[in-house]
């Protein structure tokens, strides 16, 4: 069980939801983001949509490469088995309204299963929550940027994966 490769960045769950795929996947899925409300992680084989329960507060999403993924930790808030399908090797970490937080160069293009796991989820949203609780005046917005960017609590989840099987051929690969 060795970690092949690790990535991570933050990004903002504009619309409570941060989206990962694979560099070619441009169209969305509208029914694995409704998953996603349910289950928290959720996707649809090019397209994984995580689910935070706010909008504001960056969240770290972090992707590991394993020879064979371990179990999530005990102290995991859940998790949820994941399966990513990714032609181009690469995957990308997508923020709704401001665009890509940043991209994984995976070991090899192909299918990814494993699981995800997190944590912080519930505490970030009853910490955003509470910096609402201001009085609505000429400081709230300055209020509100400080209390988001010193959030106590890090919102967490983490993709751990291991390479299954080659990409499956589409009709463009055949011709």
């Amino acid at each position: 069980m060795g970690l092949v490769v690790a990535y991570g960045c933050k990004a903002t769950p504009a619309h409570r939801v941060v989206e990962v795929y694979d560099a070619d996947a441009y169209l969305g899925d509208t029914e694995a983001m409704d998953a996603a409300d349910r289950e928290v992680v959720a996707g649809n084989g090019y397209h994984l949509y995580i689910r935070s329960l706010q909008p504001d507060i960056d969240v770290e999403v972090a992707i590991r490469v394993w020879d064979t993924p371990p179990a999530p930790p005990a102290h995991a808030e859940g998790h949820i088995p994941v399966s990513i399908e990714s032609d181009t090797g690469v995957l990308v970490v997508n923020q709704l309204t401001y665009g890509p937080a940043g991209e994984m160069t995976l070991p090899r293009p192909g299918v990814y299963e494993g699981h995800a796991w997190w944590e912080g989820r519930q505490a970030t949203a009853d910490y955003y929550e509470r910096s609402l609780d201001h009085p609505t005046d000429d400081t709230f917005e300055e209020h509100l940027s400080q209390a988001w960017n010193n959030c106590p609590v890090t919102e967490r989840y983490v993709l751990e994966i291991a390479y299954v099987r080659e990409p499956a051929l589409t009709d463009e690969d055949v011709l």
